[in-house]
């Protein structure tokens, strides 16, 4: 499946109807009074998030979204039919902002959550509402008003706890396919994982957790090298990063410093969150290596956290590393609503 993370669209709501001069004509009723009816209330572009949706792809191919306009109003006081609203889909974790002010309009995070992009335009007054006692048969009555146009850019952010980091063949598609039942492409060479992968792991408890494969950066990533920062923009709404360390590589150490290198030429505060360092690939090693041995302790001394040992291939350590992952998801959600009860 083709990954979109960003795309700019054109939204047109629809114009309000034109209200209606007309007068009464009644049996019986020799002089009848005005009776034009109200333009209907043009159709608004609501956008509204659908769960099944992963990626912004639909937008490449449509890029003009339009709502019906609203009818003119009728004999008889009747109002116009209203425009129909033009309900657009989108997936969780989009990002609206207007294209031309570069203002943040909503950020859509919840499944069915809905948000109004253009207003559909007011429908005009029939000539009834202008009857007056100097004026007892108005001929004139208001046009519609047009509906928004806007021009917005519309950017994705995937929705995950846990991002899953490190350098191009690492080991992290491996990770995620041992732990949920996501399939990502897997081979011997870099940049396989040219997309974002999303997985539900489950938890001890029986709910499900969002983690998050991130395509592998590579040393001047933030001057757009490799794959660039793209999708780190993807790591922004995740508790804790899960960073994988190849142990089979002959800069093991110096692998680690790049990308937490790169995650402070990123900024957002990224080189901050929360981390697990998990040294991976140790099916290919012996464990108890002077040389792993090595490694793990200048990690741990680098990272101030304990390094955990594991094989993403063979199910390796994975037991001991996802009960530390729980564990400090919990802590940081009791800190998360322990600082909320304090700011209220």
């Amino acid at each position: 499946m083709q990954f979109i993370d960003q795309s700019e669209i054109q939204v047109q709501a629809g114009d309000g109807g034109d209200g209606l001069v007309a007068f009464r004509r009644e049996k019986y009723v020799p002089a009848g009074g005005p009776s034009g009816g109200n333009g209907g209330k043009g159709g608004s572009v609501i956008f509204k998030v659908d769960e099944n949706l992963q990626t912004l792809l639909d937008f490449r191919y449509s890029r003009l979204f339009k709502a019906d306009n609203g009818q003119r109003g009728g004999p008889n006081n009747r109002t116009g039919a209203g425009g129909r609203d033009r309900i657009v889909e989108i997936p969780r974790g989009t990002m609206v902002y207007d294209a031309e002010t570069g203002e943040l309009i909503g950020d859509l995070t919840e499944t069915g959550q809905t948000l109004c992009v253009a207003a559909g335009g007011k429908g005009g007054l029939g000539n009834q509402h202008f009857l007056s006692n100097r004026n007892r048969a108005p001929e004139h009555a208001l046009p519609g008003l047009p509906g928004e146009s806007r021009l917005l850019r519309l950017e994705l952010k995937l929705i995950a706890e846990v991002g899953i980091i490190g350098l191009p063949n690492a080991g992290k598609s491996t990770l995620i396919s041992s732990l949920s039942s996501a399939r990502p492409k897997i081979a011997d060479y870099p940049f396989t994982t040219l997309i974002p992968n999303l997985g539900v792991v489950r938890k001890p408890t029986g709910d499900g957790t969002v983690f998050a494969d991130i395509p592998g950066l590579i040393e001047g990533a933030h001057m757009g090298i490799g794959l660039g920062h793209d999708f780190l923009r993807h790591v922004e709404r995740t508790r804790l990063l899960l960073h994988l360390v190849d142990v089979t590589s002959e800069t093991a150490i110096a692998d680690y410093k790049t990308i937490q290198q790169e995650l402070n030429a990123y900024g957002r505060g990224l080189v901050d969150r929360p981390q697990i360092l998990a040294l991976n690939k140790l099916d290919a090693v012996d464990v108890d290596s002077e040389a792993v041995q090595a490694i793990a302790s200048e990690l741990e001394s680098l990272s101030h956290t304990p390094v955990f040992k594991i094989s993403a291939a063979t199910h390796l350590g994975l037991d001991t590393l996802m009960h530390e992952v729980w564990q400090m998801l919990d802590d940081l959600k009791t800190s998360e609503e322990d600082e909320l009860e304090v700011a209220h």
